[in-house]
This record gives structure tokens, sequence and C-alpha cells, in this order.
């Protein structure tokens, strides 16, 4: 008999409400976007992007899990590792008694129909999904829709013969699941691409070729098994991990584009290279949101909250850093002081690392202050709260309250 899955909720959407606004809901954020996405105390005026925080993706998943604890009260519920990247959120749900298969002690294997197996937004890998429906697991399936699209085309390059060059980190749970999509077909392949250098790399070696065993061992562990390069790199379609910078993944196709352009001709490009559209379009609102907020607003500094290990988050706040100085923040316990801030340190992919800097002296003394602030698609509005709140107080209005809203409507 095969597992039972849930993939549209589990039908307690009300039964939750209440407590996912008491965990995650802010009456604070609430006000601030009922001012026009602004607040002011003192010297310091707070502008708040107008997308940020939650997406729908993550809010869908994160309400079913907790619709998942409700269901399934005495039954062992587990994640497979993190619902999305926020400590927070993870945090929560640990407290809740979801167990995670990530941590320490946990094994997949060892699961079975008596248990229930939550799905992060992330999606998992085709081996991972195969390995809970053989061991007859209920799971509960919370793989975002934007997710869902760029399998979707990853698997139709691979039926129809294209390699699928991935513009993404390869340790990345969405990352590693799009890739397995392409291994369902006999013929599949992939090859992932971190950012424009790398795939600079690729469009030499598509143009010109080269050595074979220095290609391969510039994208060990980054390419299927068995990949051959002046095979596989014949017919390529482009697709990316949702959450990356999206002007990055436009240039890497079309770095692509010209690369297959100047080897085959025009006539012939089509039979070479394919591209679909696969671009999550909350990314983008809150990526297009950060840079309304820029063009509009002369800011003198921006504050990034999010999860060190999200990459929407991380793309965030290198689109800011390159217009104003800017801080990406764990959550309101960073900002320690006027003085004193805990924060990630900005970089590309590749070289920032998830190290937490102390940086002093970062609020500028005397004189008015305007300060942008965004989200994470995977942070909470209580935590934005909090940040808003500790930023109020040191423009000199005081204390001002973070508490959480009623129920969403």
């Amino acid at each position: 008999m095969p597992p039972l899955i849930f993939r549209k909720g589990l039908d307690l959407k009300d039964a939750v409400a209440g407590e996912l606004a008491q965990a995650y809901h802010s009456a604070l954020v609430d006000r601030v976007k009922a001012s026009d996405y602004r607040l002011t105390s003192g010297r310091l005026t707070i502008h708040l992007a107008r997308e940020f925080g939650f997406c729908y993706g993550v809010d869908r998943a994160v309400d079913y899990a907790y619709q998942a604890r409700r269901r399934f009260p005495d039954r062992h519920v587990f994640l497979t590792g993190e619902i999305i990247h926020n400590p927070h959120v993870n945090d929560r749900l640990r407290a809740a008694g979801i167990r995670f298969l990530s941590d320490p002690g946990e094994r997949a294997e060892s699961r079975g129909p008596d248990d229930v197996v939550i799905l992060p937004a992330f999606g998992v890998t085709v081996a991972e999904m195969l390995q809970f429906e053989r061991l007859g697991c209920t799971l509960v399936d919370t793989t975002c829709g934007s997710v869902l699209n760029v399998w979707k085309n990853v698997a139709r390059f691979a039926q129809d013969g294209f390699t699928a060059v991935i513009h993404g980190k390869v340790h990345h749970e969405e990352t590693r699941a799009t890739a397995s999509q392409a291994l369902k077909h006999p013929n599949g392949r992939y090859l992932v691409v971190l950012d424009q250098q790398e795939a600079l790399a690729v469009c030499d070696y598509i143009r010109h070729g080269g050595p074979r065993e220095a290609f391969l061992a510039r994208v060990d562990q980054k390419a299927s098994p068995g990949f051959e390069p002046a095979r596989d790199l014949e017919r390529i379609g482009c697709a990316n991990q949702t959450t990356m910078l999206m002007s990055e993944s436009l240039e890497i196709e079309r770095m692509l584009r010209q690369a297959m352009l100047d080897r085959y001709g025009e006539t012939a490009l089509a039979d070479h290279f394919r591209a679909f559209d696969t671009i999550c379009s909350a990314t983008q609102e809150r990526q297009d949101a950060v840079l309304a907020l820029l063009d509009e607003t002369a800011l003198d500094l921006m504050i990034v909250v999010g999860g060190y290990n999200s990459s929407n988050t991380c793309n965030l706040a290198r689109m800011c850093a390159e217009r104003v100085p800017t801080f990406h923040i764990a959550d309101g316990t960073c900002l320690v002081s006027p003085a004193e801030i805990r924060h990630r340190p900005i970089g590309p992919p590749s070289t920032a690392g998830m190290i937490e800097r102390t940086a002093r002296d970062w609020l500028p003394a005397g004189g008015a202050l305007a300060i942008g602030l965004t989200a994470g698609a995977s942070t909470p509005n209580n935590i934005v709260g909090e940040v808003i709140a500790t930023l109020a107080g040191y423009g000199g209005e005081g204390q001002v309250e973070s508490v959480p809203a009623g129920p969403a409507s």
C-alpha cells in the first residue's frame, strides 16, 4: 500500500492560525506598514522595504508543519532538516516536539509506517523521496511551488537530452534536490555553477574545448556522475536555485547563451541551448523592493534581517552593500547597542562564510539618520518587529513595544 502523502495541508489551518500568529506576527510591523512603511523616532527614521519577510511558500511550509504536529499528537513527527533557513522558526518546531533527521543520533533509515516525515520548502532529492516511500512513512510535502517549477524544467531538459546547468550552491538542499531531477532519466546530466566566474569557465570550454581532466577537476562534486564535458556541454538548459540573485542568474544565462551562439551559430542555437524563467516571484519581489527603496530614499545605512545560511537574505545584503553601508543581522539581539552590532560579513557566496563579526560605532552619532530595513523570505515578522523596536529606542523615543498581532486574517 503506498504511503499517505499530504500536499495540500491537513485540514487544520484554522486550528493552528492563532498559534502561528502568536509566534510569528508583530503588531509593530503592522503599524509601520500602515504608516507608509515608515517609523520616525527622534533623529532616526526607519524605512521598511515594501516586500520583505515570509513569502507564500515559507508561510505555507511552516503552517503545514504546525498542522502536522496537531494532526498527529501521538506519533513521532520528523523534519528531514531545517524547514527553512531561520533558526528561530526551527527552534520553535523543535520545542513543539518535531525532531530533525539532520540532528545527531537521528537516522532516516530507522523510520517506518508509524512515523510522520515533513519535507521542507526546499524539497528533497529523488533518492530521499523514494526512501521515505519505501519505508512507508506518512509524508507532509511542503515543497514550494516555485521549486517544483524548476524541477519540471530540469526533468524536461533531461528527457530531451539537454544537460541542466544550475546556478546555485552545490551543497544547498534545494540545489541538490533540483540536480537529482535530472538523474530521473537514463541520460540525464547536470552541472552546478556558483557564480559568473564559474560560468565563465564553462563558457570557455564550450567555445574552445580544453584539457578534459583540468575541467573535470574544476567541477569536481558539482557535476553529475560520469560527466563528459565534450559530450555534456553540447546541449544545455539553464535553471537556478530559486533564492539566488536574480540579476546574476540572468547574466549567467546570457553568458551561456552567447557561448553556444559563438560555437554553433544562430540557426542551430535552439538545438543546443534552452532557458526558462525559473526565478522565484517572491525572491524577485523582495529584490525589486530593495532596489526601489535604495532608488527612492537617501539612506545612511541598511539593515538586512535573516538567517546567516539563508541564500535569499545574503543576496539582499549583497545588493544593498553595493549602494550603502549594510549590516546583515540574524535578529534583534545582534543590535547590542548604538555602539556595537553583531553581523555576518557581506561578500560573494564563495567567500563570505557564516562567521559572525562585531562592528563598533556602526550607528553614526548626531544628526538625523535614515535607516533602510528589509528581511529575507524566511524571516518572520516578530523578528522584524524586534529589530524595529530596538532601532526606535536608539532614536530617542525610548522603548517601543514589539508585541505579536492577533491571528492573521
